[in-house]
């Protein structure tokens, strides 16, 4: 019968589906969440999200570099197999096994580069925000100085990478990693010029990071206002890591420094000042929101 020259070669591709099975196991066995184990409640350090995102793009890679094998073999196997039981050869069937073989290996590839891409921005985000959150812990003594530094707080819709609270005011802390780029003789160019709206990086400018401190200061002091009851004095700083700040015209609500220093320019800035019953609030509403 015709149609068994067809359905036998799948035997040949047995093998490959149990090897991608496994693969596929391997990868349920992935649990990036970490809990603690007092309270159950999901453990968060500075630059969360960006590891949670590394976890999830390194699964990534790992399914494309072990699937991409086993999916772009199967069209090689069973036209193999179509070989063996076929009762006369047909070289324009073997061509278009071979096609789809080709047409899948360059799409894994495309998939690993995106991977390996995906990798890098993620791993540079996440150094600057390790960065950053590693200053802002300076702020943190024991009763003598009540500041307390809050790490990926979630608001409605985002998350506020650092909210650090002073006796002077409240202050969203968002973090921004650019590469540097480099002149025709190898030296990096790492200065940035800020504006009201935007910021002029070297062959480039960006507003989204401005946009998204202003959005996330403005969301955190409406809901301390209404978590506590009265106004709450909240500013926002943009730190970019590793870039000399050239200020041309200071944006509105936002400070933009290079994150060097980061915790002796929140201790001095003054916004305000929190009495006691005040600070205990907003401590209390962060380290709720922040669970």
């Amino acid at each position: 019968m015709a149609w068994l020259e067809y359905l036998l070669p799948l035997i040949f591709l047995f093998p490959l589906g149990a090897t991608g099975v496994i693969v596929l196991a391997l990868r349920n066995l992935h649990d990036a969440q970490v809990r603690s184990p007092f309270d159950a409640c999901p453990l968060r350090e500075p630059g969360q999200v960006q590891r949670d995102h590394l976890d999830r793009a390194f699964a990534s890679l790992f399914l494309n570099g072990a699937l991409g094998p086993i999916v772009t073999l199967a069209p090689l196997v069973y036209g193999m197999g179509r070989m063996l039981f076929a009762s006369h050869q047909n070289w324009l069937e073997w061509a278009l096994y071979g096609a789809l073989s080709t047409l899948l290996v360059l799409a894994f590839c495309l998939r690993l580069i995106r991977d390996f891409q995906q990798i890098r921005r993620i791993k540079l985000s996440l150094a600057s925000k390790l960065a950053v959150g590693q200053e802002l812990e300076r702020l943190i003594h024991p009763e003598a100085h009540p500041f307390y530094v809050f790490h990926d707080v979630p608001t409605d819709t985002d998350v506020i990478d650092h909210v650090a609270v002073t006796p002077h005011g409240v202050f969203v802390v968002e973090t921004r990693g650019r590469t540097q780029p480099f002149t025709p003789d190898c030296r990096e160019i790492g200065v940035v010029s800020v504006e009201s709206e935007r910021l002029r990086f070297p062959g480039w400018h960006e507003r989204r990071p401005l946009e998204k401190t202003r959005r996330a200061t403005n969301w955190l002091s409406r809901w301390l206002q209404q978590r506590c009851g009265e106004p709450v004095p909240v500013h926002g700083i943009l730190a970019l890591p590793g870039w000399e700040i050239l200020c041309e015209a200071a944006p509105t609500g936002v400070t933009v420094v290079s994150g060097d220093s980061l915790a002796r320019q929140v201790a001095d800035m003054r916004l305000g000042n929190l009495d006691a019953a005040l600070h205990d609030k907003l401590i209390a509403a962060l380290m709720e929101r922040a669970a």
